[in-house]
């Protein structure tokens, strides 16, 4: 079991520290939360709330992901960054190729990509890309990002993109994993073709139910090897509460650990004391 740690709407200017603890204290990854801009009204309900509203408050920050990968990797030297999620058919593949593995030459190969649809179609409107068809569509941008990645001449034929012989130079210094969030069917089917999958906030039962029918649209892919499942747990707690995850299938918990010592909403060297009081209450006991 690992343990990473997501930044979603914390100030900027307390990132690289809390970066900093995390990297010392054994964390596994930071994820870094992705959208362009938060329109004060919407056509589109919010789908992971009861009443449609957001989770999130007018002016709490958004950083761009990438950005916030390369500057973080340069204050780190070993812990992982992915996105959760980056909205892949809201931007142009190439443009996504170029940004992700720039981020990955500066942080020496640690970067996975954390992909999602979106679900905000006002957005997507803004930005000048379709909503309607993103599956389809990122489904073609997730077969042409390795290929723009491999660091020699590629070129493609698809429905929605006609690449020429080109070249992306630099490439990427290691393999960039594919992780894939969503709750739906087709979000499973997505993250079963790929190197992981991303949970919304569930409860272990929930998140065994999801691993169950990942793992059988898997086996009937004939799909082996490491698959990453990494979980944001409502009902998690203890260490005996993180081994039962890790039973029914969890590989690694995303969350905010100085939550559990005081609420979210706390100064940032109480954040970093709760990174390091958890690390040694809850991770060193999966170290052991």
């Amino acid at each position: 079991m690992r343990f990473s740690i997501a930044t979603a709407w914390i100030d900027p200017a307390e990132l690289p520290a809390i970066a900093k603890a995390a990297d010392e204290a054994g964390y596994h990854a930071l994820a870094v939360s992705d959208h362009v801009v938060n329109l004060e009204t919407l056509k589109t309900p919010y789908p992971y709330t009861e009443t449609g509203e957001r989770r999130w408050n007018p002016f709490d920050p958004w950083v761009d992901p990438m950005v916030a990968i390369g500057a973080l990797g340069a204050v780190t030297e070993r812990i992982r960054f992915f996105t959760n999620v980056y909205v892949l058919p809201m931007r142009d593949p190439f443009t996504t190729a170029k940004t992700v593995a720039t981020a990955s030459i500066f942080t020496g190969g640690r970067v996975s990509l954390g992909v999602g649809m979106g679900w905000c179609e006002d957005e997507f409107d803004l930005i000048g890309q379709q909503f309607r068809r993103r599956g389809a569509r990122s489904d073609e941008i997730l077969e042409l990002l390795p290929k723009l990645w491999a660091g020699g001449w590629a070129e493609h034929a698809g429905e929605f993109y006609e690449v020429p012989r080109l070249e992306m130079t630099p490439p990427p210094p290691a393999p960039i994993p594919i992780f894939v969030g969503g709750m739906s069917e087709a979000a499973h089917r997505r993250a079963s073709r790929h190197d992981g999958w991303i949970s919304d906030l569930i409860s272990t039962d929930e998140a065994a139910s999801h691993i169950e029918r990942i793992d059988d649209l898997r086996s009937e892919a004939g799909r082996t090897g490491d698959f990453d499942v990494i979980v944001s747990l409502n009902d998690a707690v203890t260490v005996d509460h993180f081994r039962r995850a890790a039973e029914v299938g969890v590989t690694e918990i995303l969350t905010m650990p100085w939550v559990y010592y005081g609420g979210f909403d706390q100064p940032l060297q109480q954040k970093l004391d709760g990174i390091h009081r958890f690390a040694a209450e809850v991770l060193q006991a999966f170290d052991t």
